[in-house]
């Protein structure tokens, strides 16, 4: 049964696994040992690649990925360890040196793919890092279904607060968001509910 994380702005919350000593017993609960097994080994992988690392908020990264985890276990009710495992690695290959053969090694060729495709290219040199990104952003359409849960769980993890961010960046994220996002979620009923509810709340940075 899930547990309510919680609400910010009306809007349901999952901030709660933001360490893994916190995390493990209740993934246990939810999910398969062999399942909770890998992906205790994929935080372990996370935690070595990213190692210090902050995100623009200044929390650890793996605050970040733990809370992207909670969304498809307590909220989605995501069980396939594949899927889990890549939500935890999501932002290995974007944000650290790891070479895709390292994610194929540990953690097999659906898991690579996966990241894969939720992993936004570096612009090249000349190029425009915002048209970059929203060419990677449209490409989601074209993902699979398991990868673009991985997609959905990340966004949602990023705009949950979105509040929180300055409001100039309020309203691009936004923007972005509802633009790119929330068609994506259409095909999956709980985060087509949840993006519902989001985008309800937050209409006031529309436009």
């Amino acid at each position: 049964m899930r547990t309510r994380a919680g609400t910010i702005w009306g809007v349901e919350t999952f901030t709660s696994w933001h360490d893994w000593a916190t995390t493990e017993p209740e993934l246990r609960a939810s999910v398969p040992a062999v399942t909770a097994d890998a992906v205790s080994r994929a935080v372990s992988f996370a935690v070595e690649w990213h190692g210090d690392q902050l995100r623009p908020t200044g929390v650890p990264y793996l605050e970040h990925l733990l809370e992207a985890l909670e969304i498809l276990v307590r909220g989605a009710q995501v069980a396939d360890e594949d899927v889990l495992c890549a939500v935890v690695l999501h932002d290995v290959l974007e944000d650290t040196d790891c070479p895709p053969a390292e994610i194929v090694d540990r953690f097999g060729s659906r898991v690579a793919h996966l990241v894969g495709w939720v992993t936004k290219p570096e612009a090249e040199l000349g190029e425009d890092k915002t048209a970059v990104k929203e060419a990677y952003l449209r490409e989601l359409r074209r993902a699979p279904r398991d990868a673009v849960l991985v997609k959905l769980a990340d966004r949602a993890s990023n705009v949950q607060t979105l509040r929180n961010l300055p409001p100039d960046r309020q309203r691009a994220y936004y923007a972005q968001t509802v633009t790119f996002i929330v068609p994506l979620a259409a095909a999956h009923p709980w985060f087509a509910r949840w993006y519902d509810g989001w985008q309800a709340e937050f209409a006031d940075l529309a436009g």
